[in-house]
């Protein structure tokens, strides 16, 4: 039995979740909306404030499927809470983030200034050496968060680049003179 799977999802006051034909699944928060449909052949109970994934039988896939369904819809009512948040670091001489509007302005060494604009759903802010990408879908702000560390990832000599706060950097010893 997947032990994420069996475990109840507790639905917090104030958030409603819908459940429509072929899993269609729509969770409403203070925060937002969240919609996603679900594999077909999970069994989703809403009863008294819990919400349960049940699998069909014990085939491999279903077994698969179980812990990614309930995890999918735990994240969804997590994110219309709470909100999900990712704190990225900026590290290098002239290495610096500026926010206007709706676009993020990277100067990384390049010859000319990275210009990135907040997909719809995602908001960053730059505070010091630090960008926050905040927003209720966690695949969307993963995603971004990973595209902006990709514009010049950490080196291993330096620690020069964007690193996630959290990320630890494997240091290399560099050249040593000849004697």
């Amino acid at each position: 039995m997947s032990r994420i799977g069996k475990m109840p999802i507790a639905i917090p006051a104030g958030v409603t979740v819908d459940i429509a034909e072929n899993n269609k699944v729509t969770v409403k928060g203070p925060k937002g909306t969240l919609e996603r449909t679900l594999p077909e052949s999970m069994t989703l109970k809403l009863e008294d404030g819990e919400l349960k994934v049940l699998r069909p039988n014990d085939e491999k896939e279903s077994r698969a499927l179980h812990g990614l369904t309930r995890a999918l819809l735990n994240n969804m009512v997590v994110g219309v809470t709470d909100g999900y948040k990712k704190v990225l670091e900026i590290n290098g001489v002239g290495y610096r983030a500026a926010k206007q509007g709706k676009l993020l302005t990277l100067s990384l060494g390049y010859s000319h200034p990275v210009e990135m604009e907040d997909p719809e759903g995602i908001e960053t802010n730059v505070v010091d050496n630090k960008i926050e990408v905040i927003g209720i879908d966690k695949e969307k702000v993963g995603q971004y968060a990973a595209i902006i560390r990709d514009k010049k990832r950490p080196e291993p000599y330096k620690g020069k680049g964007i690193k996630y706060s959290d990320e630890v950097i494997r240091r290399k010893v560099g050249k040593t003179g000849k004697k």
